[in-house]
């Protein structure tokens, strides 16, 4: 199994993941929406507020925002030893005191640890007229995606198969196909159809190159092909900015990779099998 990264940045990765099976692909695709755990605000102690909002709708925007995390220094209520569940190890304190006229935004959410800030700080959470006012505390716990969205650390996060294109001896060159393609990937050169070099990944496996070319009465086949490579798969992840995406990518497979572990530590003491033996079925 090899990755190649093609872009790697703080908020984006796009990478081509080669010898997995599909359902890999989407184990993986899947680790990294909910399994990678990021800090959102969970309780919120509201003091004032004489905004247009319910209490609940304004504390569902605040749960929303994307928050910086630091997995080194947080950690789930579940596993902090304070009796209190609140502490600096399990609980990132926020306060938010912002009187009207104006837009309330993200950078008004006051935090107790500045490594803990929003991803963003721009994000509009409410708009006060005049007189209108918000006073609250805000607590923000580490979670996972599949206990809510808010903890999702991705906002896009899929993939699909690598394209294969394969252009037959029998094609006219006539240039349907090249007209068609929507985004681009063929081109007419010296008499012939090729693929334009470093935009196969962008093909979109619609086929429409297919249809032009059988529309050109070239026989009943078409002069073109177009399939997918069942052991490559194109990634692309965005992150929300609460961690690097590189990290999201990494937790991710180490999730899967402790599971993988804890399937055959059971699949050991059910086959009664040493750790180091082969085991038959």
């Amino acid at each position: 199994m090899d990755i190649a990264f093609a872009q790697l940045d703080e908020r984006v990765a796009k990478f081509v993941l080669s010898g997995a099976s599909p359902a890999f692909a989407n184990t993986l695709r899947r680790a990294m929406i909910s399994e990678v755990p990021t800090l959102a605000i969970e309780d919120v102690r509201i003091y004032d507020n004489t905004s247009v909002l319910f209490d609940e709708m304004l504390t569902h925007r605040l749960g929303l925002i994307p928050l910086k995390t630091d997995l080194r220094r947080y950690k789930p209520k579940d596993e902090c030893t304070c009796e209190e569940g609140v502490c600096p190890v399990c609980t990132a304190t926020y306060t938010l005191s912002v009187e009207g006229p104006g837009m309330v935004t993200s950078s008004d959410l006051i935090p107790q640890d500045p490594d803990a800030a929003p991803a963003e700080e721009k994000i509009p959470i409410i708009e006060l007229a005049r007189d209108q006012k918000i006073v609250l505390e805000a607590h923000a716990v580490v979670a996972t995606g599949k206990e809510h969205a808010k903890w999702q650390p991705t906002v896009a996060c899929g993939f699909k198969n690598y394209p294969v294109i394969v252009i037959d001896g029998n094609c006219d060159a006539c240039g349907m196909c090249v007209d068609e393609c929507p985004r681009g990937v063929l081109e007419t050169e010296h008499g012939k159809v090729n693929v334009v070099e470093g935009r196969l990944e962008l093909c979109s496996m619609c086929r429409l190159c297919e249809k032009a070319c059988l529309a050109g009465g070239i026989g009943a086949e078409p002069a073109i092909h177009v399939s997918a490579d069942e052991s490559r798969f194109i990634f692309v992840v965005e992150g929300d900015g609460s961690m690097p995406v590189s990290e999201i990518i990494k937790r991710a497979l180490q999730y899967i990779q402790t599971k993988s572990d804890d399937l055959v530590e059971v699949l050991t003491e059910i086959t009664g099998e040493g750790a180091d033996e082969e085991v038959s079925y």
